[in-house]
């Protein structure tokens, strides 16, 4: 086990794959000088020469690249700077990145993994700090996953790395310092589909994911000194998602509090709830509970992006009220 940040763990695993597999290549904007903007290509351009490329400043044109790459066999990974940059390339992502496998009736395999960095906390204001992983979970073909941890981030790239199909790997820019015990064994991966107790609790589940989880412990943290006991759990893949351990969760505790750092409307949240109010209804002691974002555009101003995202105290409020406290 080593304590390394998250984006040196998002680093080892690049590192490890590209050693494994010799057709793996990596491509994005800036990602051959300076480590990338949030450092998590440093020193692979010296280790593997001619197989970390920076892009020019088209995202269509590589977010193309990379699909076109995969299809040949050559598993592709490519960087965007921030998630907010993928709507310049949502015809190659979606009409052609997702679909490419069904319409070839299954013949052709798409080995391609995406990292976006997306989410606030920097005043990045409205292009540069949003989150989509709704969006990419929308759309059939794609797999969708928001690490939390250090731990987390290795496991599962790893996991998308050798994946034949094409993965949104979604990660958080306040998590890139966040420090955790990794394990430094290159066969270590996660399992796509697995969620995460990441505290266990008997009064409320709390489910959250990527930077809300810390936001969800916290809170937790809050309502212990309350006498309330919180269960937090991290699906840590919305796509796949495990729907099993969710609903367990819920059955036991008959309550729940979903937090996302996203709009509520057409959200995961709302499909979240929905899912739950299928399989566990008559467990339900109190309606379902979601804290999100404002349906209105990130904030430039650090106050008020600061007063838009979720909080813990927010999201004990919400666990409170399933309570009726």
């Amino acid at each position: 086990m080593a304590l390394i940040k998250y984006s040196i763990a998002i680093r080892d695993a690049i590192a490890e794959e590209m050693r494994r597999d010799p057709k793996l290549f990596f491509m994005g904007e800036d990602i051959a000088k300076f480590g990338g903007v949030f450092g998590c290509s440093l020193n692979l351009p010296e280790e593997f020469p001619g197989r970390v490329l920076s892009t020019p400043i088209s995202e269509a044109a590589f977010v193309g690249a990379g699909m076109g790459a995969a299809i040949t066999g050559t598993h592709t990974l490519v960087e965007l700077q921030y998630v907010d940059f993928i709507l310049c390339a949502m015809d190659q992502l979606i009409n052609q990145t997702a679909k490419t496998h069904y319409m070839s009736n299954g013949t052709v395999k798409v080995p391609y993994t995406l990292r976006v960095q997306q989410g606030c906390g920097r005043g990045n204001g409205a292009q540069h700090a949003q989150c989509f992983e709704s969006l990419f979970a929308g759309i059939p073909g794609l797999k969708v996953v928001c690490p939390s941890t250090p731990a987390d981030a290795k496991g599962l790239l790893k996991t998308a790395l050798r994946d034949e199909n094409p993965v949104v790997f979604c990660e958080h820019k306040m998590l890139y310092a966040v420090r955790g015990e990794v394990p430094d064994s290159p066969d270590f991966t996660i399992p796509f589909g697995v969620a995460d107790i990441r505290r266990e609790g008997t009064d409320v589940t709390i489910i959250a994911t990527s930077y809300m989880v810390q936001r969800a412990l916290d809170a937790a943290s809050l309502l212990e000194a309350e006498g309330i006991s919180a269960e937090v759990i991290d699906p840590r893949t919305i796509v796949p998602l495990d729907m099993e351990t969710l609903a367990a969760s819920v059955r036991k505790t008959g309550r729940c509090v979903i937090a996302q750092e996203a709009q509520p409307f057409c959200s995961f949240g709302g499909e979240i709830a929905y899912e739950l109010q299928q399989q566990v209804f008559r467990y339900l002691d109190a309606p379902i509970e979601r804290v999100s974002t404002a349906q209105v555009p990130m904030p430039y101003s650090r106050k008020l992006e600061t007063l838009n995202v979720p909080t813990a105290d927010r999201i004990a409020a919400a666990a409170r009220k399933t309570l009726w406290r």
